[in-house]
């Protein structure tokens, strides 16, 4: 009898040992698939990172071997002129900065548009999504679009239709950025603003603008940093010039084309040089972002 009823009081005591040797089997496996997964992560960084400095690596190897003041001072030549790449930096420069003045005010407008005036509404989401899909876009048909707009009608290559055609690219980026960071706004702000008898254009421009110029400006040179080694859509559009040229009429020159030329070239002075272009998309690439981070860092 005292067997029977000291039975209860043993199984009492078994119980929490098991729960608590079962609790810790289970801690130990989660210890021990948290240990896999972090290794298998810093497995994947580290192959990342070996790639990444492979290709700088690589890049500042090959990019210096022709680097030189000729190379800024001197334009395209034929094979064997050892000349340099100063009419292509030039045509990039032009031809970037004419996109980012097109697409960032349009951008910047329209990403007013969706944050400000059009939320729920069916045209604002009509607008968000196509913006989206541009956004997502490959570049190669923005050049043909371009193309089929600015080029056969005209029938010639421009350095105005490579600028159209980095600015469509240059549009939805800014649109996505101006509305997030207009939405991250506090409507007591607004509130605060309407309060004092301000119209809504004016709370905007002195209000919402000020209180986000940071990451507008971050939108703008990402754009900026995306456009500046766009191929496909100057092949179609600006196409290219061996010659020096600013004319925004013709043809014109710029680092990507150049590359894209002299890479696939046989040509061994040719291929020194557009590594030398390479490296220098990358380091003015490198530092717009630099750039981007740290004024979204002020932030």
């Amino acid at each position: 009898m005292s067997t029977t009823m000291n039975a209860p009081a043993r199984h009492a005591r078994s119980g929490p040992s098991k729960d608590m040797a079962v609790s810790l089997a289970l801690g130990r496996r989660r210890k021990r698939r948290d240990r896999i997964m972090l290794w298998l992560a810093l497995a994947a960084t580290a192959i990342g990172l070996a790639f990444l400095v492979s290709i700088l690596a690589t890049l500042l190897w090959r990019g210096t071997q022709a680097l030189s003041l000729e190379v800024f001072t001197d334009v395209t030549r034929p094979p064997g002129s050892e000349g340099g790449l100063a009419n292509a930096i030039v045509g990039t420069l032009i031809q970037t900065a004419l996109g980012t003045l097109i697409g960032a005010p349009i951008g910047l407008l329209v990403g007013t548009y969706l944050a400000e005036y059009a939320q729920g509404s069916r045209l604002g989401n009509a607008v968000r999504f196509v913006s989206d899909i541009l956004l997502s876009a490959p570049s190669i048909l923005i050049g043909l679009f371009v193309y089929q707009l600015l080029v056969l009608p005209f029938r010639g290559f421009s350095g105005i239709a490579g600028a159209v055609a980095l600015a469509v690219i240059v549009i939805p980026i800014v649109v996505r950025t101006t509305e997030d960071m207009l939405q991250l706004i506090p409507n007591t702000l607004r509130e605060a603003t309407f309060a004092l008898g301000a119209p809504k254009w004016k709370m905007i421009l002195l209000v919402c603008y000020p209180a986000v110029r940071p990451g507008l400006i971050t939108g703008v040179l990402l754009a900026v940093a995306r456009i500046a080694g766009e191929t496909a859509p100057l092949l179609f559009t600006s196409l290219g010039n061996l010659n020096w040229s600013t004319d925004l009429t013709k043809a014109m020159s710029s680092l990507p084309v150049t590359i894209y030329a002299y890479a696939g070239s046989p040509y061994s002075d040719w291929i020194a040089l557009a590594w030398t272009g390479a490296l220098l998309i990358t380091v003015g690439v490198l530092f717009i972002n630099i750039i981007a981070r740290f004024a979204l860092r002020q932030r």
